[in-house]
């Protein structure tokens, strides 16, 4: 191992390899392809970062204009961005060029980072294969390919992505795929791309984490909401699970509204507000994060003391890695899963194939004293003005193009409407009279909308209408006593009301 990674991995306190790198490292310095298997948090991201980095360096060579020197695959954009944080220092060290590579975002600024030459990107399968039809980016000179959490992969459907992406880069490069289990799906890929790979397994797929005590509570579906807000405003960091996005998001305003200071995880957020909800949580702002199971392997918080399924998920690999949240790297955390009555016999057929003994407690309501015993501490709320200030809210993901504002009647004249696909929020301005003049304008697709003075009045109106394409026509809308009309056709709505500070929403 070079010897500027060693004073990096010191200067982190770092200065002995974890089970899964002592097994792996020997073969990968070595160039040989490999496949590793540890369970989450077993130090998987040092176990191909630190070879690939050592054999960047010592191969000297120098990255072109959009052909990078090598190319680390992973399932979701929070995963991709703690790889580069790992990454960053050793890279510094070495003088290493780094791109992350995921949609949500503009393009633009990877095309010209690609253009003026990387040695590693770090990508989501899918804007990596924009930018490769595209050309702008090409994997003929990759000298080392990295798959981390490829069965995450395999499970969300990447896998056609990710074969084609392989096939794009050289036969002879070097190939290590990391997972925390290793199922038939990356099995065809070992066959197709690897050539005499080595395997190594620090644990047994299933074998639980010696610090990490698991438990599930037995309780009615209506006290589901106050044991979460107890358990969630006790002492230290919760993660706290849903299977839908609508769950997480629901979940999050209602922990806010009880005092927990909450921020919510979930592919329907744009990239800018996923990563101010996640800064939010590191920094302790917000001590709860509420996530779906998409984004569990791609959270790396320090100190996070517990983990609560709050919906028990579909499958065991997806339990052990929502649990894998805690009690990473020797430290100590708890799991704890909701059960309903209805949810018995799903809960043991997950636990049992997952290798878990749970103890089972029913509870007799929100008061019980075992929720104390579990999570001990003073429990603590935050008032409304500090959660204002702790916990922005999040952007919904928004894309798409723009329409034309209609003319108002009377003395208002037509403002300008951006209109957006999917979901969407802004701020804009609406007010009219009663005689139906209107003047204003409103971003985001069934955006907010707020001030704006018109002849007759004020209107202000909520969140949330999804719509898409085509022009709008026919519609009106009532802003406490103003009238707005606009031109066109609507794919979505044809005629909607708003009354100040309402929510709209899309059909």
């Amino acid at each position: 191992m070079p010897a500027s990674l060693v004073r990096v991995l010191a200067d982190r306190g770092i200065t002995t390899p974890s089970p899964i790198q002592a097994a792996t490292l020997p073969d990968s310095l070595a160039g040989r392809d490999l496949l590793g298997r540890g369970r989450t948090g077993s130090g998987k991201t040092y176990a191909f970062l630190l070879p690939l980095v050592a054999r960047l360096e010592a191969s000297g060579r120098r990255p072109a204009a959009k052909r990078p020197r090598a190319v680390i695959l992973a399932p979701t954009r929070e995963l991709v961005t703690q790889i580069e944080e790992s990454l960053a220092p050793l890279a510094g060290a070495t003088g290493l060029k780094v791109r992350t590579v995921f949609g949500g975002v503009g393009q633009t600024p990877q095309v010209k980072a690609l253009a003026a030459g990387v040695d590693i990107v770090i990508a989501c399968p899918g804007r990596l294969e924009d930018l490769m039809k595209q050309g702008a980016c090409v994997l003929d000179r990759v000298e080392i390919t990295v798959l981390d959490e490829a069965d995450h992969m395999a499970d969300l459907g990447f896998l056609p992505g990710v074969r084609r992406i392989l096939d794009a880069t050289p036969a002879d490069a070097q190939r290590m795929f990391f997972s925390a289990t290793l199922d038939n799906a990356v099995g065809v890929l070992v066959k197709r791309f690897m050539t005499n790979p080595v395997t190594h397994e620090a644990d047994p797929a299933t074998s639980p984490v010696a610090t990490m005590d698991h438990h599930v509570l037995r309780l009615q579906r209506e006290h589901k909401l106050p044991v979460l807000v107890d358990l969630a405003s006790a002492p230290g960091r919760t993660v706290i699970f849903t299977r839908t996005k609508h769950g997480a998001k629901a979940l999050s305003r209602k922990l806010n509204e009880n005092g927990v200071p909450t921020v919510e995880l979930h592919g329907n957020l744009a990239q800018n507000a996923r990563t101010r909800n996640m800064d939010a949580f590191h920094s302790g702002k917000a001590t709860t994060l509420v996530a779906t199971d998409i984004a569990a392997r791609g959270i790396h918080v320090d100190d996070v003391t517990l983990v609560v399924h709050a919906d028990p998920p579909a499958e065991h690999k997806a339990y052990l890695h929502r649990s894998g949240r805690t009690a990473r790297a020797g430290s100590a955390g708890l799991v704890i899963t909701l059960m309903t009555p209805d949810q018995v016999g799903d809960v043991r057929a997950l636990t049992r194939a997952a290798g878990i003994k749970p103890t089972t407690t029913s509870l007799a309501g929100p008061q019980d004293a075992v929720l104390a015993e579990l999570v001990p501490g003073e429990r603590v709320r935050r008032t409304v003005e500090e959660l204002r200030v702790a916990v922005a809210p999040a952007r919904p993901e928004t894309s798409g193009g723009t329409g034309r504002g209609g003319n108002g009647g009377g003395a208002g004249n037509g403002g300008s409407r951006r209109r957006r696909s999917g979901r969407g929020r802004g701020t804009g301005s609406a007010a009219g009279s009663a005689a139906g003049s209107a003047a204003g304008s409103a971003a985001g697709s069934g955006g907010q909308r707020t001030g704006g003075q018109g002849s007759g009045g004020q209107g202000s109106g909520g969140t949330g209408g999804q719509r898409s394409g085509g022009q709008r026509s026919g519609g009106q809308r009532s802003a406490q006593g103003g009238a707005r009309t606009t031109s066109g056709s609507s794919s979505s709505h044809s005629a909607a009301s708003f009354s100040g500070g309402g929510r709209r929403r899309g059909r």
